[in-house]
């Protein structure tokens, strides 16, 4: 697995094919999530910030970001004054239940080994929608990068299926959930950028996968319930450049 420095990471989204991904997939969540002013949102395994700082330009929108790598939180301080940065593992989050209005987590739970109890976290300290970004396994980028192990940054990635999520999201207290994707021709040509213009995304083969949904009336959840206790084995790098 190849760990990148935060300032790599960033220098990434700044090169053009870069930029053209992030922008693409920053709007498909907040046309899912719709952030307002005066709501809370998390942002899940946040690295360094990126995608954090610009929910953050949302005014009035009060923005937190967690991760489990110290110096990316360090380095998405210095980047970002309006959001509030905290260590924490995704899979026991150090808030109470419905903490925050939405909650959004961006390729991060690729490289969480218990991630079906990091989208039980999630879902316990959201109180009203969520949307949560992964890596397709039913897409190009994967037959490119994916196989056999994972390539570069890609090494040691859970690349996540629909049909893996929905008995995961069956069986919490959520409703109206739905899946989308983005970045179908992941090279960032002229050509892909048109072809993305032309796809919807409820199709299901982008490289960029996102379930979301909205919460249900319900009874507080356990930290631990039916997903277990949760090990330590926890990748340093909590998102991924496709």
């Amino acid at each position: 697995m190849t760990i990148l420095s935060a300032a790599a990471y960033d220098a990434w989204y700044a090169s053009e094919r870069g930029a053209w991904i992030g922008a693409t997939e920053q709007k498909l969540l907040v046309n899912l999530l719709k952030p307002q002013a005066n709501e809370r949102l998390l942002d899940v395994g946040c690295g360094t910030g990126w995608f954090t700082r610009r929910f953050a330009q949302t005014p009035g929108l009060h923005v937190t970001g967690v991760d489990i790598n110290q110096q990316w939180l360090d380095y998405a301080r210095q980047q970002d004054p309006l959001s509030h940065y905290q260590f924490s593992d995704a899979r026991a989050l150090p808030f109470a239940e419905n903490s925050f209005d939405c909650s959004v987590s961006i390729t991060a739970l690729c490289f969480v080994d218990n991630w079906p109890l990091a989208i039980k976290e999630i879902v316990r300290v959201t109180s009203s929608r969520f949307a949560i970004a992964l890596l397709n396994r039913n897409s190009l980028l994967w037959r490119e990068k994916g196989q056999n192990g994972g390539q570069g940054a890609y090494r040691g990635a859970h690349w996540h299926s629909i049909a893996e999520l929905r008995p995961v999201l069956d069986a919490l207290p959520v409703q109206q959930v739905a899946y989308h994707s983005a970045i179908f021709l992941p090279s960032g040509s002229t050509e892909a950028r048109q072809v993305e213009t032309l796809l919807s995304n409820d199709l299901d083969w982008g490289s960029f996968l996102v379930v979301s949904g909205l919460l249900q009336e319900q009874q507080p959840l356990q930290q631990a319930g039916q997903y277990g206790a949760h090990t330590h084995k926890h990748s340093e790098l909590t998102s991924s450049p496709a």
